[in-house]
């Protein structure tokens, strides 16, 4: 991936002008550009509309200033202009502009500067932006390091993102900010998280459940739970291969609450943080789990088993059940759980259920302010 710091500079840096402006800013703004540049403008049509850039030359062909149009609605997307990382001659700019908001527009900038790397890929080289004065560079740097760490996680292919893989990466999160790590696999998954052990025992790689803990024991509690399926064939209830074809993407919760508390520890926020991931790969082999079979669960529960391809929900069983003996004052699954959602909502907003009417409240008002859009599902008793 390419480093976030490297294409974020400090505030100190100097770069070319990066102009934002609107359809009715452009009218008293091009009065104070000069008349080469202006005819400029004017050849290529330039009106500041939404999406249009103007790259204007300097006289030793270098790029002396570039404007760029934006949306004149109140609500503008501040990401739009990230896209610009790749569309601009590489080089530094600096950005410019009103009714703009500098944070997110630098996030969604080092956002869109993401590529995964490796496997005989080519990082493509991106222009870099001179971080805008008044926004926290660290907190900006913070956010994209860690949505860039959940996206390596996701966009790796099973065979270098297994239960192993899943584990040694929550091993290096806790490494790094100090915060400890445990396993349970073997007969003591067996015994202790029945519904993972039988999701995942028909794979040679090991299923186990990955618990990492952090903060002061005084602390909010805070739990995160994550789905780590690492394959899904469907297990006997197999897939088709269409259906097959994504799910190195199953374990998507899992990488998105390592993520998450990467955030939380890395702003080393008051908070007693947990994180707990059952990771396994639902295979297929003579001791797979099979339709009609009946589950014991770690609450005590039975389950009967209806599709083997409803894995999911039996190793979030086992591990939720876990994180509600612990008590904490906030408890957060996240998981791909299943496609009907995305049926329902599409690719670009997250659904979620919660029965705290206050926590959705807060939470929607967040995703509104930071233009990540949720939607709250109905979650009847």
């Amino acid at each position: 991936m390419t480093a976030s710091s490297s294409v974020l500079l400090a505030g100190k840096s100097t770069g070319v002008n990066l102009h934002l402006l609107d359809e009715k800013s452009w009218s008293s703004f091009k009065r104070q550009l000069a008349t080469a540049t202006l005819a400029w403008a004017d050849a290529h049509g330039f009106r500041g509309m939404a999406g249009q850039v103007l790259v204007v030359p300097g006289t030793k062909g270098n790029v002396e200033r570039v404007l760029a149009g934006v949306s004149c609605d109140a609500d503008r997307d501040p990401f739009a202009v990230g896209k610009l990382c790749k569309t601009l001659p590489p080089g530094t700019y600096a950005v410019s502009g009103d009714g703009v908001d500098f944070r997110l527009l630098a996030l969604g900038w080092c956002l869109e500067a993401y590529a995964f790397g490796g496997y005989g890929k080519k990082i493509p080289t991106v222009a870099k932006l001179v971080c805008p004065s008044g926004v926290d560079r660290t907190d900006v740097l913070r956010c994209a390091e860690a949505t860039a760490f959940v996206r390596d996680l996701v966009n790796a292919p099973a065979s270098d993102m297994g239960p192993d893989e899943l584990e040694q990466a929550a091993r290096t999160l806790a490494k790094a900010h100090r915060a400890t790590l445990s396993v349970t696999k073997g007969k003591a998954l067996e015994k202790n998280f029945p519904m993972v052990h039988a999701v995942g025992r028909a794979s040679s790689r090991e299923p186990r459940l990955i618990d990492l803990s952090w903060g002061r024991l005084q602390a909010p509690r805070v739990t995160l739970v994550g789905k780590g399926v690492c394959f899904d064939t469907g297990g006997l209830d197999i897939k088709p291969a269409s259906g097959m074809l994504l799910m190195k993407k199953d374990m998507g919760g899992a990488a998105n609450v390592l993520g998450l508390a990467q955030m939380i520890m890395g702003a080393k926020l008051p908070v007693r943080l947990r994180v707990l991931i059952p990771a396994v790969e639902n295979a297929i082999s003579g001791n797979a789990f099979r339709p009609g079979d009946v589950l014991r669960s770690r609450k005590g529960l039975s389950v009967e088993i209806g599709n083997t391809d409803a894995e999911g929900r039996l190793v979030l069983a086992d591990a939720l059940a876990l994180a509600d003996e612990d008590a904490p004052d906030l408890l957060i699954d996240m998981a791909t759980l299943t496609g009907a959602a995305r049926v329902a909502l599409g690719p670009d907003i997250a659904p979620f259920y919660t029965d705290d009417d206050d926590a959705a409240k807060e939470l929607m008002e967040a995703a509104e302010r930071e233009i990540d859009p949720v939607w709250r599902m109905p979650f009847w008793k």
